[in-house]
């Protein structure tokens, strides 16, 4: 299991509300994605900045889904190109479920 943790400027604030409208129409593109398990949209709580938090089965996965042409997508419509960090998640705890993991 990777995660990626995509982040990017805004060119202004956005409230959440803004956020959540931008974020709308973007997010059935990610469905039935090839890998991804799951993706998070994130608004900092100053509205300067925002991303996604994904969790892919791979790195393969993850890095196919960064093309240029998604690259160039996130800069036009934001203003700004997209920041990509891959980290490993050795153990989670899992509220829902009441267990502890190791992927």
């Amino acid at each position: 299991m990777i995660i990626a943790i995509v982040s990017f400027r805004l060119p202004k604030p956005m409230s959440l509300e803004e956020a959540t409208a931008a974020f709308d129409k973007t997010a059935a593109l990610y469905l039935n994605k090839p890998g991804l398990i799951r993706k998070h949209y994130f608004l900092t709580q100053e509205g300067d900045r925002a991303g996604g938090i994904y969790v892919w089965r791979s790195l393969f996965d993850a890095q196919a889904c960064y093309s240029d042409a998604w690259r160039k997508m996130v800069t036009d419509k934001y203003g700004h190109e997209p920041e990509v960090v891959y980290v490993q998640s050795p153990v989670v705890v899992d509220n829902v479920s009441g267990t502890i993991e190791h992927p």
